[in-house]
């Protein structure tokens, strides 16, 4: 009896850049166990995926791209925040198009771990309000699995202060008082398993604004971040903790590499963006 083949989520599936990223390191390794003598030749050697292409490395914002989003109408007043969300009008909605790139900046979060939180990933830990950013099990029903990049990748987030001035937290108790699961149910994901249709809208959001380039998109916030926490003087291992990059180095292997909400909360009150107003959006 023939046994039919099943074919792995598109969601769970490495993408080919990321193969090849394998593949190169480990021919790296085997690289110098061959000159060490230890192998004859390199088993790895010519392994990596042909015709694909490098993933461009994303740029930081610069402080006139922020104030331009942050000056746009979806966040001054406009029409709506489907169609009309670069029009000029007397609505303010805070749902997910509004959140997600305010969360992108005070985070550092990747756009899929902000799109798929749910209301019980945002508690009290150690005293403090963060974000968790966890994977879920096998158990968990495809469509609604949360996912992160790495096993670095899970980790938690203090509540940055200036997402409590917006209104974040009291954006939360009201999702969470509806008894809704997902933090952010409006943003959907596409075919593909991932919230690639919020991609694509950012893109649009972008170009709305005039502030469109080849090297910036919503990833750009992850590296505004981490430029903002080296201004900050923020220390390297509460820097990996933070943003979910994987350590290096000696010191991995000393300590519990543990740290506490207390002490990420400090620094995470260091992080801020000079030049950037966001007083229009206190006003609640």
């Amino acid at each position: 009896m023939e046994v039919a083949k099943q074919e792995m989520p598109a969601a769970d599936r490495l993408r080919d850049t990321t193969v090849n990223h394998y593949l190169t390191s480990l021919a790296t390794l085997f690289n110098f166990v061959e000159k060490e003598g230890w192998i004859s030749q390199n088993p790895a050697k010519g392994l990596a995926l042909k015709g694909v292409k490098k993933r461009r490395r994303r740029d930081p914002f610069t402080a006139a791209e922020l104030t331009a989003m942050f000056q746009a109408p979806l966040y001054t007043g406009c029409q709506d925040d489907e169609n009309g969300y670069a029009k000029p009008g007397p609505n303010k909605p805070r749902r997910g198009r509004f959140w997600i790139p305010l969360l992108g900046l005070y985070t550092g979060m990747r756009q899929g771990e902000i799109a798929q939180l749910q209301t019980s990933d945002v508690r009290l830990f150690q005293g403090v309000l963060c974000i968790f950013i966890t994977a879920d099990g096998d158990d968990v029903d495809e469509a609604d699995r949360k996912r992160v990049k790495t096993e670095a990748g899970e980790r938690y987030v203090p509540v940055h202060p200036m997402l409590e001035q917006v209104g974040f937290v009291e954006y939360v108790e009201r999702m969470r008082n509806a008894r809704g699961e997902r933090l952010f149910p409006d943003i959907v994901r596409g075919a593909d398993g991932y919230f690639s249709p919020f991609s694509k809208w950012f893109s649009r959001f972008l170009d709305a604004e005039e502030v469109k380039r080849d090297r910036n998109a919503f990833h750009s916030f992850r590296h505004t971040f981490r430029d903002a926490m080296r201004e900050a003087s923020v220390p390297p291992d509460v820097v990996t903790a933070l943003g979910g990059w994987v350590r290096g180095g000696m010191e991995e292997h000393y300590g519990s590499g543990r740290i506490t909400a207390p002490v990420l909360q400090e620094q995470m009150r260091r992080i801020r963006y000079d030049g950037l107003d966001l007083s229009h959006l206190t006003d609640r």
